[in-house]
């Protein structure tokens, strides 16, 4: 199950990747903040303030930008705090072990394959223009924001209760959110008319044939298989499922018309004769509560689990050594 994380979380994590990096050397950065066995440099803070605001200019303007602003190295400080703070709890929780770095390369292979980049070279020219960061500090992101997830997920998340009667009542009030594309699947026998009088004559002869065949109980699919003049004559006619609206309006309505196992009679078209026999039909339906369970339950513990999170998030700083050498005042200040 995967929980969406909080953006000045998620903000923080990115910026932490590399705060010391520059130039292959460690740099001596002047600490601001130590948390636990972790330092928030000055620097590190800077690239976090300066991402969200970025973010904040794409998405916000006027007053509304204005006063997201003023918030913004606030929130980016607790962001970073909090990240480490997380960190250290998935380590507690053995969670931190599982994300090695053949975990996070299949991540980064997927997301490869996903957008055609050939080479790890393709990717981080990518990553450096739209996020100006290189391929390790990526994956250092990628990284946290797993360990963020799983902590929350088992931490929180999971312990949100939702009642089985709210989960039904989701249900009940937004089943088209989950209903099926409507579908049918049937087999096709095609007489082709022929071009002269006398190919259309015998054409008229075998159609005949077929259906006194049919009154007799012979069987549709040997009929198929031994006179209709389509490919689809080696799989006994059947087309396999179909989603509506994409056949021809004279033969979809036919189908639709039969019950399953029926068969149409002659279907004309400009060049063919078509007899169709509908093997089943999936119509308006709906996905049964027991399938779509999981995902309301994801959707409703979700809202509810905002306080929880604000929550947890305050225990686990009362419990964790944070300690401030720069006064947090000057911090906000950019002092």
């Amino acid at each position: 199950m995967r929980f969406r994380l909080q953006r000045p979380i998620l903000l923080a994590a990115l910026a932490l990747a590399a705060p010391f990096a520059a130039g292959g050397a460690e740099v001596r950065e002047e600490i601001l903040v130590i948390v636990n066995n972790h330092v928030i440099t000055r620097k590190s803070l800077q690239q976090a303030v300066e991402q969200e605001h970025a973010s904040l200019y794409r998405q916000y303007s006027g007053k509304e930008l204005d006063a997201k602003l003023r918030d913004a190295r606030d929130k980016t400080l607790q962001g970073l705090i909090d990240a480490f703070l997380i960190e250290d709890k998935a380590e507690d929780l053995g969670i931190k072990q599982n994300v090695n770095d053949e975990y996070i390369r299949g991540i980064i292979e997927d997301i490869k394959k996903q957008y055609s980049f050939a080479t790890d070279a393709d990717f981080e020219r990518a990553l450096q223009t739209s996020q100006g960061i290189g391929l390790e500090e990526f994956k250092k992101f990628q990284k946290r924001q797993i360990l963020n997830q799983a902590v929350m997920s088992r931490e929180v998340f999971q312990k949100v209760a939702v009642e089985d009667q709210e989960l039904l009542a989701y249900y009940q009030d937004h089943r088209d959110e989950y209903r099926q594309p409507s579908r049918f699947r049937i087999r096709e026998l095609v007489v082709a008319k022929g071009a002269g009088p006398a190919e259309r004559a015998a054409a008229r002869t075998v159609l005949a044939q077929i259906q006194e065949a049919l009154k007799k109980g012979t069987s549709f699919e040997d009929l198929v298989r031994e006179h209709s003049t389509s490919p689809s004559k080696a799989t006994g006619g059947d087309l396999g499922w179909i989603g509506k609206g994409l056949l021809r309006p004279a033969i979809e309505n036919a189908a639709l018309g039969l019950k399953p196992g029926e068969v149409s009679g002659p279907i004309e078209t400009d060049k063919d004769t078509y007899i169709i026999q509908l093997v089943s039909a999936e119509l308006d339906l709906v996905k049964p509560f027991s399938e779509v369970r999981p995902q309301i339950l994801e959707k409703l513990r979700e809202p509810k689990a905002e306080n929880a999170i604000q929550n947890y998030l305050q225990n686990l700083r009362l419990r964790s050594n944070i300690r401030f050498n720069v006064p947090k005042e000057q911090i906000l200040k950019g002092s």
